[in-house]
This record gives structure tokens, sequence and C-alpha cells, in this order.
């Protein structure tokens, strides 16, 4: 799960000595939508939902290799059928980049293959520094349709 996966990249780091790195780890359930996350050290994605582009307000992790008091936090996110989660690194906010509306962007290249979404949301950024970017800029998008087994309408069959 994330959370194991976060502690372990974690001890990694400390115990090799090699500094801090930042991440985002998810795993999402492929039935319900569930996707369990921790964030370390980035800032809160995106989500397109029905027309609407949103940060996600979740709390955000010291970078993996950071000596801290506690853990890591998996929190919990619910996709719905049709949602698209924008996950991004720093340098697509900071410096130069902070001059791109990425909220309209997304909203823009909603109806677009995540692949070009992402090209598109990285050339503006690359456009607004001038092309030299200071910081990695990375963005992956995740286009959640819903559970394709399952008829539509559909609702799984409840536990007794």
């Amino acid at each position: 799960d994330a959370l194991r996966q976060a502690d372990q990249a974690h001890r990694a780091l400390l115990s090799h000595s090699r500094g801090l790195a930042t991440g985002q780890l998810l795993c999402v359930d492929l039935e319900s939508g569930l996707c369990e996350l921790v964030n370390a050290g980035h800032p809160w994605p995106l989500r397109l939902r029905d027309g609407t582009v949103e940060e996600v307000r979740l709390a955000v992790n010291l970078p993996f290799g950071v000596v801290a008091p506690g853990s890591y936090r998996l929190q919990e996110l619910q996709l719905r059928p049709g949602d698209r989660l924008i996950l991004l690194t720093d340098g697509m906010l900071e410096r130069g980049a902070a001059a791109v509306d990425l909220a309209s962007v997304v909203h823009d290249t909603a109806a677009l293959h995540p692949r070009e979404a992402v090209r598109s949301l990285t050339a503006a950024v690359l456009d607004a520094c001038h092309g030299r970017l200071r910081d990695d800029a990375t963005v992956v998008i995740l286009d959640w349709h819903g559970d394709r087994r399952r008829p539509s309408g559909t609702e799984p069959e409840a536990e007794g």
C-alpha cells in the first residue's frame, strides 16, 4: 500500500544519506474509485469534476529523507466516474510558471486525452518560463472512468 511504500522510501533515503526527495504515492481501488495517497512535499493535486477545477486540499507531509517526528499520513480521496486528477510538482507553480492559470488550462483541455492535456499544461509552463525551467515541472493526469466491469447505473452488492 502507499503508506508502506512511503515508509520504505523514507528509510532508504535516511539509511543511504542521500538527501531528500519529494513524491506522491497513490493506490486506486479499481472497483470503487477510492484513492489512498501519501503526499510527501508536493503541491495539492487539482481535480476536474463536472466542469469545475479545484485544489484537493489534503495534508502535505515532509519530503522523504527529512528527519522528523511522526510518520507519513495516509489520506483517502473518493474518485467519481468522470473525475480527472492532476498531480503536480512545485515547478509547475513557482517562478515564471506562476503566471500560468493552470485551472483554466485544465478546464480548457478537459476533452483531450490525458497525454495531450499533459502536453498542453507543460507547454504553457515552458512558454511562461521562456523555455528556461529552474526546477522540474512534472504533471501526471489520471482519468477515472469507473468500474467498467459493472453495468452502468448499478452499485456493488452490499456485504452482509
